[in-house]
């Protein structure tokens, strides 16, 4: 994992929403900045999505710059292309950027493992939490509420230091292109 206190790893990629290009100066001006990695056909993501949406609209305002990033292989995976991701962030009402990280160079930057997989970032973009969204999981009773993501966001945003236990992110691993995967998976 990413270690806490490691500087927002540099990004360029295309937006698949807006067709611009989105990068960490995209969000210069935030106060904090949540890095999401995402995908539509993972059934973990498909399970927090919507309340995903719903979350984050509630701080809308409040200076937290949001972006998802899609770094699965396409070519496995057509469903994660980004026609694809168009068609979740409507379905979802995502109003954040959803780049596309075709070459999963972004992926590989910030050790995302799996999808979702939550990066969150202060002022000065050094990580404060990266972990799970919640409990909540397709084949279990938790309901999906976000609050370990909700916990953080608050903390970051009130300049309030982040609780030190963080639970993983789990999910769907990234589908990594022939060749691609990182050296920590082999």
């Amino acid at each position: 994992m990413l270690a806490l206190g490691t500087k927002a790893p540099e990004f360029s990629l295309p937006d698949a929403v807006s067709g611009r290009t989105i990068s960490l100066d995209s969000f210069a001006d935030e106060k904090a900045l949540l890095v999401m990695f995402l995908c539509p056909h993972c059934p973990y993501v498909k399970h927090i999505q919507k309340p995903l949406a719903a979350l984050l609209r509630e701080y809308r305002g409040t200076g937290l710059g949001v972006v998802a990033i899609s770094s699965n292989d396409a070519q496995q995976y057509p469903e994660d292309d980004p026609a694809g991701l168009r068609r979740q962030a409507k379905e979802c009402s995502f109003d954040f950027p959803y780049g596309y990280d075709e070459s999963q160079e972004v992926a590989q930057a910030y050790e995302a493992a799996c999808t979702p997989d939550f990066f969150l970032f202060d002022s000065a973009r050094k990580l404060v939490y990266r972990g799970q969204f919640d409990g909540a999981r397709p084949k279990n009773d938790i309901p999906v509420t976000g609050s370990d993501l909700r916990a953080a966001l608050d903390a970051v945003l009130a300049g309030r230091p982040i609780a030190a236990e963080q639970r993983p992110s789990i999910g769907c691993n990234i589908k990594w292109k022939p060749g691609k995967e990182p050296k920590r998976f082999g």
